[in-house]
């Protein structure tokens, strides 16, 4: 085992460690709605969602009083873990609702834009 001097700190590289925790083949079998990250944000965030099969997805972000305030995505996608990205920087700090709505599913998540 050997040193290594990183950006951080220092840390122990062994050559012959195997990776654990790590599936690259991944099977997403249920549709969810992720945490956007980060959060708070200001002014771009990223939204995360898992959808099971392929269909027509819509993500959009509404105010706090259920207003509309833009639809990320209107389309069809393969199954699959996805990511879109927000930009608020026209929005005043507040708390907005982002939803996913694909296949018969819909989930609402909260996010937090602070200037």
């Amino acid at each position: 085992m050997e040193s290594v001097l990183s950006d951080y700190d220092w840390a122990n590289y062994d050559p012959n460690m195997q990776k654990q925790g790590i599936n690259e083949d991944v099977v997403i079998t249920d549709y969810k709605l992720h945490r956007n990250f980060p959060n708070p944000f200001n002014p771009n965030t990223t939204i995360q969602y898992d959808i099971k099969e392929k269909g027509f997805v819509k993500v959009k972000v509404f105010d706090i009083l259920g207003k509309e305030i833009t639809e990320l995505v209107n389309e069809v996608k393969e199954g699959g873990t996805h990511f879109v990205n927000f930009n608020a920087m026209a929005l005043p700090s507040g708390v907005y609702i982002y939803s996913l709505r694909v296949n018969g599913f819909v989930q609402n998540q909260k996010m937090i834009l602070s200037k």
